[in-house]
């Protein structure tokens, strides 16, 4: 009886064994497969048509705007303005990507509301179909991931077209380039780079330049090495240069009353060279505090103001040395509700000069003799609807909240 009933133990010992070594079987059976999925969903299948491994999206969308615009002698002009835009991405493999975005726009005038027919402009029209997104991006860790299966420690990317260049906090750099930037990363430190020039179409920030509003070049260069120091907190350093190529534009303001005759007119020319030397931090506070640290210093040189703001009398246009400042400091507390709220607050601070009468011009701007204080730059900083002022001779404090209505 006792030998029978060892029997039935080992037995069932044998049973729970071989089903124990059978689920083992099954699940590195089952893992395996799920292995070998992911590897041929990661590999790309060269064997397939590039055009059946892409994925392209494409579509369009169109707006509608309505001003009404009040002019020096407070007539109303309304306009009816209606745009079309349209877009298209191809990314091959997650390797390769190509993105297209333009449009075109109709503005429609009330009768003789047009702003453009008083300087001989066309009133109603279509205006000339602009591409305002071109590029393509080449990822190198994402090639050799698909291509050989393995994964490298770091990564080169290269991204090439006309592009939004966003840098750090948005507080020197944030404009429309057509040119390149390569990131070359290892471990936690990355180096960013820049090389282009601004999109033709794009508004100067000197706005007593002819054409500043449709006709802007200048050159820009810089490098920018961001360490990743935590998980939630990365920091920056970068230098960038900025090279005006407007130098062959001229202002001619007659002051004398004698159209035609330019020989008693202030002439201004116009050269703006300037570099950028920039520092901070952003990432995350715990859970809910979210920061951006930016400080920059300003140097260079530019063009000094044409004329006695006294007396307007002419005086000789001089180099003279830029020497400016700024900072922004923003925090973002975030809440945990569906609607995502969030209460935000940030300050600037960026200095002026004393002697000029416009912060951001090379006409009515810095006194010949003196260097130029005022911090000019080519980023964009949320500095409210209302008032929306440039980031030059300014202490700002901004504090806002926003949420979702409809989670």
């Amino acid at each position: 009886m006792m030998a029978r009933a060892t029997l039935w133990v080992v037995a069932a010992m044998l049973i729970v064994a071989s089903t124990a070594a059978g689920q083992t079987n099954v699940q590195r059976f089952e893992r395996r497969l799920e292995q070998i999925e992911q590897e041929q969903r990661l590999a790309a299948r060269t064997e397939v048509p590039a055009e059946q491994r892409a994925r392209v999206e494409y579509g369009g969308y169109h707006s509608f705007n309505f001003f009404v615009i009040d002019d020096i002698d407070q007539k109303a002009h309304i306009l009816r303005q209606n745009t079309l835009t349209g877009f298209a991405r191809v990314n091959l493999d997650g390797v390769h990507e190509f993105y297209f975005r333009g449009h075109m726009t109709y503005n429609d005038w009330d009768e003789d509301d047009s702003v453009d027919n008083k300087f001989g402009g066309h009133g109603d029209d279509w205006v000339e179909p602009t591409l305002d997104r071109g590029w393509y991006r080449f990822d190198l860790a994402r090639s050799v991931e698909v291509r050989e299966g393995r994964e490298i420690d770091g990564n080169f990317m290269l991204q090439s077209g006309r592009q939004l260049v966003h840098w750090a906090n948005g507080l020197t750099l944030s404009w429309e380039i057509d040119g390149a930037q390569i990131t070359v990363s290892r471990g936690d430190l990355s180096l960013q780079t820049v090389a282009g020039v601004t999109r033709n179409s794009t508004t100067d920030i000197d706005s007593s330049r002819p054409g500043f509003s449709g006709d802007t070049s200048r050159g820009i260069f810089g490098g920018m090495l961001v360490w990743d120091a935590s998980p939630r907190h990365k920091l920056f350093i970068y230098g960038l240069m900025q090279r005006d190529y407007n130098d062959d534009e001229v202002l001619f303001v007659d002051v004398a009353g004698t159209p035609g005759d330019r020989s008693d007119d202030l002439t201004t020319k116009f050269d703006y060279d300037s570099f950028y030397i920039g520092l901070g931090s952003k990432g995350a506070i715990g859970d809910r505090v979210v920061y951006g640290v930016e400080l920059v210093y300003e140097g260079g040189e530019g063009l000094s103001n044409s004329f006695v703001p006294s007396t307007l009398a002419p005086v000789l246009q001089t180099h003279e040395d830029i020497n400016a400042f700024a900072a922004d400091v923003r925090l973002d507390y975030l809440f945990t509700d569906a609607n995502r709220t969030r209460v935000s607050a940030e300050m600037v601070i960026a200095t002026g000069d004393t002697d000029r009468l416009s912060t951001s011009t090379t006409f009515a701007g810095n006194k010949s003799g003196t260097d130029d204080h005022a911090f000019n730059a080519f980023g964009r900083i949320n500095t409210g609807l209302a008032f929306n002022p440039d980031v030059s001779n300014l202490l700002m404090l901004r504090i806002g909240a926003s949420m979702f209505p409809l989670p």
